[in-house]
């Protein structure tokens, strides 16, 4: 499998345009795209999807073990021409205190992948030669392929930042001005996410493969992606991992199990989720069925579980306030003991209100938004037995966000985090199992099963 990975030196310097306008650039040319993204970042993959009409995929040596980096990406690439990996921060920043791992130089070595570095040029002539020439040096087993220039000034400026770059040997595979117009906004959290602006990210994803068409040698960057290394593993498999509890449409209607719906929220207010969480879900039995919290009035008939992932609720906290018929049913779903899943935005969704408005009142607590943002990996451990782990399995997960949850009396939490400091967090409450915490189910995809066996027995 033809593969890149697209670096940087920092945050900022361009990856999201690059890698985002170089998988549309491919993808006009009628190759079939694989997108990927180094670490827990949700919105990056939407802009990939909208790109290459594929899922966006991430791959998470910190969540998931470098053992399943190769796997899932072999998963989501198979039937592909060519994979494109965005990677995340700087290319040797990964979690705090770890070392290499979750980088994206560590990714880039699991993939036997060749690095192509994106250089924010718009302050440097020579400069960037020392630059490049360190990021390649400091770790041999990280294969630099060569440059792309970004937000370059001038015909000058281009000229002098190669001079100093083939002095120094490394290959300049594009060069990039100033373009506004592919910009993307940002806001609390990050990029604003394709669902909640999906016309104008049409508009710049183009933009952006219009870029690298103009400004990147698109031979050169293929000639690069085939050079990459042997990759010998095997696929990811959803079934396998799951254990094998799907229905068997050959064992005969007395043996085969029968589906259990799962309802999973989407829409504006709810974009976060990885596509391997629904997959494992159907491996393990369930019919996952997607409704929109800010539109449907009802969960999906039928509905015997529910998951609520991550998003931004508190940006559309009036609607989803608004919508009493949905918000009364999650509650008479949770207070029947069905199975509920809720991660960070579920997490606020489920509380009795958000910034003073009324949410669905599941979970004795209230939500509101703060100056202060929580961000990192968290290593945790069940406290309890709940739907989705038994009490002391481990299992890592990732925090962000900008809201404090103010629990009320006698309630039962979800994890004990041992890191950055110790303490308890989240819920479980009859079938709820709600967190700030977004985790990875493909690391312990126990969770799936054991979510989707409490919906049939419910």
């Amino acid at each position: 499998m033809p593969r890149l990975v697209i670096a940087a030196p920092s945050s900022g310097s361009g990856k999201t345009t690059v890698a985002t306008g170089l998988m549309a650039a491919l993808t006009r040319r009628g190759l079939a795209v694989s997108p990927h993204k180094v670490g827990p970042d949700y919105i990056d993959p939407g802009y990939h999807a909208l790109a290459t009409g594929r899922v966006g995929r991430n791959l998470d040596a910190y969540l998931c073990g470098p053992e399943l980096v190769g796997p899932l990406f072999a998963h989501g690439a198979r039937g592909c021409d060519i994979a494109v990996v965005e990677g995340v921060m700087g290319l040797y920043d990964g979690a705090a205190g770890e070392g290499e791992l979750a980088s994206t130089a560590q990714v880039a070595k699991l993939l036997a992948a060749p690095v192509v570095l994106v250089v924010d040029a718009s302050s440097q002539s020579r400069s960037v030669a020392a630059l490049v020439h360190g990021f390649a040096s400091f770790d041999p087993r990280v294969r630099i392929g060569g440059v792309i220039l970004n937000k370059v000034g001038s015909a000058r400026h281009e000229e002098l930042l190669r001079e100093a770059l083939d002095a120094a040997g490394v290959p300049v595979l594009g060069v990039l001005r100033r373009a506004p117009q592919a910009a993307t906004p940002s806001r609390h959290l990050g990029l604003v996410p394709v669902a909640e602006r999906r016309a104008e990210a049409v508009e710049a994803v183009a933009a952006m493969a219009a870029q690298v068409e103009a400004g990147c040698d698109l031979r050169a960057l293929l000639a690069l992606a085939r050079s990459a290394g042997a990759l010998s593993c095997a696929p990811w498999d959803a079934g396998a991992a799951a254990g094998g509890d799907a229905p068997d449409d050959t064992a005969g209607p007395d043996t085969a199990w029968p589906p259990v719906r799962v309802a999973v929220a989407g829409g504006p207010a709810f974009t976060f989720s990885y596509a391997e969480h629904a997959e494992l879900l159907a491996a393990a039995g369930a019919e996952v069925v997607t409704f929109d919290p800010l539109r449907d009035e009802a969960l999906p008939e039928g509905t015997r579980g529910l998951v609520v992932g991550g998003g931004f609720p508190e940006v559309y906290a009036a609607e989803l306030s608004a919508n009493e018929p949905l918000r009364a049913a999650v509650a008479g779903l949770a207070l029947r003991g069905a199975p509920v899943a809720a991660e960070c935005a579920g997490l606020l969704y489920l509380c009795r209100e958000l910034d003073g408005r009324p949410m669905c009142g599941v979970l004795d607590a209230t939500a509101r938004m703060s100056e202060r943002l929580t961000l990192g990996y968290r290593d945790a451990v069940a406290v309890g037995d709940s739907v989705l782990a038994a009490a002391g399995e481990r299992m890592r997960g990732h925090e962000f966000h900008r809201t404090v949850v103010e629990p009320g009396a006698g309630t039962a939490p979800a994890w004990g985090v041992r890191a950055p400091r110790r303490r308890v967090e989240g819920f479980v409450q009859g079938g709820v199992h709600a967190s700030y915490l977004h985790t990875h189910w493909a690391s312990a995809p126990g969770a799936a099963r054991r979510f989707v066996e409490r919906c049939r027995t419910s």
